[in-house]
Order: structure tokens, then sequence, then C-alpha cells
């Protein structure tokens, strides 16, 4: 008799909890949600999670705190994401950097990628525009590739630092257009877009919305855009697919991730308000005004594309022979 009491009561302690459980998650958000951005301020991810922030407080009737958490190329926001408390009210942007490049090149990465998140949603892609210094000669890929062809060794590139996602995406380019191109490292893409219009470097992978005033004005040449489809905002510049490269891909994406063991029902809450966001005709503009193309989906969505994309760098990376400094 006082073994089946004691499993009754076991019972109801724990439909009891469930029930508390469930009510907690139902209830959320009671207080502010923050926002954590792995890069500084000003950088284009911070400009998307202010996007995505405010339309988010909006759609959750919280506050969104953003906080940047920049260093080591991302992976401090990633790992503070990756170890916050898992109640719903710690969310971060996860980005190819910080998710695909850095598991790909640094075995002693302080989180995993997979494991200690919880996929939200994927916002978009965000590809990069090749540019060059107008007096380079060659007005489209194909007379850059033959250029390079002709010069091996001569022209080089910047980037944003070595094993930056940048560098990989040139070295693929230039694995594919079979070109000997110099790479040249930099602390920002910001100061090697200034070297490139003062004419001290030929060419870069460079992001698009804090380039588009100088392709406007002139200073810089757009050749190509690197994602599978046009850029709105440079429709008439061709993808290098379009342009040559068949199978050319490489942009950077950013999701919206929570701590791994973030309740499912906050998580699909989150994802069904983004999805919303990306949805609306208000949200796909602001995002396409940065350079971006908006990708709603499942959070399933998100774990594929880390593990597509480490496989992709890892492999880019051992035939360019790049390691992170």
């Amino acid at each position: 008799m006082l073994r089946f009491a004691s499993i009754v009561l076991a019972a109801a302690l724990l439909a009891a909890s469930a029930a508390v459980a469930q009510a907690s998650d139902t209830d959320w958000p009671q207080r502010p949600i923050r926002l954590i951005v792995p890069f500084p301020a000003g950088a284009s991810t911070d400009i998307i999670a202010r996007i995505v922030g405010q339309k988010l407080s909006q759609g959750l009737g919280q506050q969104i705190v953003i906080e940047n958490r920049a260093g080591a190329s991302g992976n401090i926001g990633a790992d503070a994401i990756a170890k916050a408390a898992a109640d719903g009210y710690t969310i971060g942007l996860a980005t190819a950097s910080t998710h695909a490049v850095a598991a790909s090149l640094n075995p002693n990465l302080p989180y995993d990628p997979i494991k200690d998140f919880a996929p939200v949603a994927m916002l978009g892609s965000q590809p990069y525009v090749l540019v060059l210094h107008p007096a380079l000669p060659a007005r489209n890929l194909a007379e850059l590739i033959a250029l390079a062809r002709a010069k091996p060794g001569t022209l080089n590139y910047g980037s944003a630092g070595v094993a930056s996602l940048a560098h990989l995406a040139t070295a693929l380019f230039a694995t594919m257009a079979a070109i000997d191109i110099v790479h040249v490292p930099y602390k920002s893409s910001a100061q090697s877009v200034t070297d490139m219009i003062t004419g001290r470097l030929d060419m870069q992978f460079a992001t698009i919305a804090p380039s588009l005033p100088n392709i406007q004005a002139g200073q810089l040449r757009a050749l190509a855009t690197s994602g599978k489809t046009r850029v709105a905002a440079l429709p008439g510049v061709p993808t290098v697919a379009e342009a040559g490269i068949a199978g050319y891909e490489a942009a950077l994406w950013v999701a919206v991730v929570a701590p791994a063991a973030t309740p499912t029902t906050i998580v699909a809450r989150l994802n069904r308000t983004v999805n919303d966001i990306l949805n609306s005709a208000d949200g796909t503009e602001a995002l396409i005004a940065q350079g971006m193309t908006a990708e709603a989906g499942a959070p399933d969505t998100v774990t594929q594309r880390i593990r597509d994309d480490i496989a992709k760098w890892r492999d880019v990376a051992a035939k360019a022979g790049i390691r992170p400094e």
C-alpha cells in the first residue's frame, strides 16, 4: 500500500513539474531578452542584429537588448551564447565565420557549433562583391582571370585577416579560376577597401552594403557577386558563377541561435516570430539594404548549413594551405 502511494505521489509530482515548465514556457517572455552579437558595434552583423532585434521586440512584446561581445573573430561572443543560461532570455547570432570557418580551422574551439546551440532560424545570406581598383585593366571577370594568368603572383587581394571567410572565399575563387594571386591580410575589411581606393590593393571580395557608395562613386569597380543569385542592391552585376566560374558560391550567412537546452516551445515561438519578420515586406527590404537575401525556414536548416559549410571550408583551407594565425 505504501509502495503504491509512493508511486502515485511521484507521478503527481512529475506531472506537476511538467505543467509548471509548460506554463512558464507559455508565459515567456516576461522580461527583456539579451541578443549577443559576436562582432563590434557598427559591423554589418551588428546592423542586422539591430534591425532584427527591433522587430523581434515588436513581435514578442519585450525589449531586445543588444550585447556586443567581439573578439577572436567572433568566437568570444559565440562561446558566451553557448554558455549562457538556457532559459530563453539569451539568444544570439551565429554566422558562417563563428560556426563553420572557426570549426573548420580551429581544433581548440571552446564550443561545439552543433551540440552547444539550439538552432532557431536562418536570417539570410550576405554575399560578397568582387571589387577592383578602377585603374586595373579588367572590365569583367573573364578579363580579370586573363590578366591574372598573364601575370601570375603579381595581382594582390585583401581580406579581414588570415583564415577569414573573405580569405577563404578568394582562395576558392583562385583555385576554381586556376590563377595565382597574393593575399594581403588586414585587421578589417574597411582598411583594405581604403587601400584599394588609393591604389595600394588590386581587388577584394568586399561586404556589399558599405561598398555601395564607393562603387556608385566610381572609386571601385564591381565585377561579380559571390552568392547563388544576383543581389537586389546590384542587379546589373552577375554572380561569379554566371560570369564563368560554374558552381562557385560563397556567402556570409547569419542565423539566430540559443543555448543548447533552451525549451523547444520557446525555440518554436522564436522561429515563428523570426520567420514572420523575414516574410514581411519591411523586414525583407531592411535586409536587402544590407546586401542580404532573407531565408526563412525551420531550425534544422541552420544545422544542415553549418555541417555543409564546415566540410566545404575545411576542404578549401586544406587545398590552399590556409591555417589560422
